[in-house]
């Protein structure tokens, strides 16, 4: 029975790789028949493709690198706290919180980073003219909003007019500025650390305008760098302000304590020397008062050059290492390769049609 069994079962195992073979034979030739109708969805899929290459504009892209200073980790003014408390003076800490982890890479595709370099004014080929400008130039959206009554006159000026907001433009500006900043923000613009374990980071501005690429990404990068010293140094800046203002009291204070008392002794040249408390007192009033504003201001000053050693030791906060230079970077996509990617494509999907079609008719069978 075994042996039986046995051979039942290398008969089956033998049929069914004849079947499979056969299968795969009839599939083989089926297709081998459909070699016109594959060429030619390739050769259709090669025209497509050298056309999309024809018409690619090539891309520009701009990078930037810099590292990011972050050596005052809980240094700065809070080493001089204690000092400054002797003065009554609370000097804190840098601004830069906002700026550790990877916040500032989410500060370079805000929009209010984005949109002050947009209406920043450059030079293109001797003319001066904003980024905004450029950008709605080599995009030509002016030939699309000509179309429109509301949009063929508009000019990105600030208006003071009732329909203006915050920022000076009206509703419809900022609408239109708001998707060009979005468009630049999630197309445009890449910023990114090549190593996270590294402070190194990059930015990167890829357009078809070669000189739209250098120029944005030189200024978004100096706008940043700019309101992260603004932010990091604000609270030392206040805290010497306030320090100067009251240095300046107190030694105001004291030299008029020092006249004061020069004063009182030249207004009793001949005191009767039975009345030397007309004189005594109101200059020792005074010795007192320069001796406390002296120890006072000694104090005050020392603390001022502290914070402005502090200050000094936070900035600058950006290294930039690479910035972009002419001839920028470029990508395009070659005619050749347009060819081979759409023949190949078109090719493939006709021989998959193929195949499904053939499936359908033998299941409907």
């Amino acid at each position: 029975m075994e042996e039986k069994a046995i051979e039942i079962k290398n008969e089956t195992d033998e049929i069914s790789l004849k079947e499979l073979s056969v299968k795969f034979g009839e599939w083989y030739r089926y297709i081998l028949s459909k070699w016109m109708t594959i060429l030619a969805f390739g050769i259709l899929g090669g025209i497509l493709g050298y056309t999309y290459a024809w018409y690619k504009k090539p891309v520009y892209i701009a990078t930037t690198t810099f590292v990011l200073d972050d050596a005052d980790k809980g240094g700065g003014l809070s080493q001089y706290a204690g000092l400054a408390s002797i003065a009554g003076f609370d000097l804190g800490g840098s601004g830069g919180g906002i700026f550790q982890g990877d916040n500032i890479l989410v500060l370079y595709k805000s929009r209010k980073m984005i949109e002050k370099t947009l209406l920043t004014e450059v030079e293109f080929n001797g003319k001066k003219q904003t980024l905004l400008e450029k950008y709605i130039e080599f995009k030509k959206l002016r030939e699309g909003w000509a179309k429109n009554e509301k949009l063929k006159n508009i000019q990105f000026k600030t208006t003071l007019g009732p329909e203006s907001q915050k920022n000076g433009f009206t509703r419809l500006q900022d609408s239109i500025l708001g998707k060009i900043v979005e468009d630049i923000s999630g197309n445009l613009l890449n910023v990114s650390k090549p190593d996270k374990k590294l402070s190194i980071i990059r930015a990167e501005v890829t357009t078809t305008d070669e000189d739209f690429s250098k120029e944005f990404n030189e200024q978004i990068v100096k706008n940043v760098n700019d309101f992260y010293i603004e932010t990091k140094t604000k609270k030392s800046l206040e805290s010497i302000k306030i320090l100067q203002q009251k240095t300046d009291s107190v030694r105001s204070a004291m030299n008029g304590a020092i006249y004061s008392a020069v004063s009182i002794a030249d207004a009793t040249p001949n005191l009767n020397i039975t009345r030397q408390v007309q004189r005594v007192a109101p200059v020792q009033r005074s010795q007192i008062s320069i001796e406390t504003n002296k120890a006072m201001l000694g104090e005050l000053v020392k603390n001022l050059e502290l914070s402005k050693i502090s200050l000094r030791k936070e900035a600058p906060l950006i290294q930039v290492i690479d910035e972009p230079v002419f001839p920028l970077e470029k990508q395009s996509f070659g005619k050749l390769k347009g060819i081979i990617f759409g023949g190949i494509i078109f090719g493939f999907l006709s021989l998959i049609t193929i195949i499904i079609k053939k499936i359908i008719k033998e299941i409907s069978l």
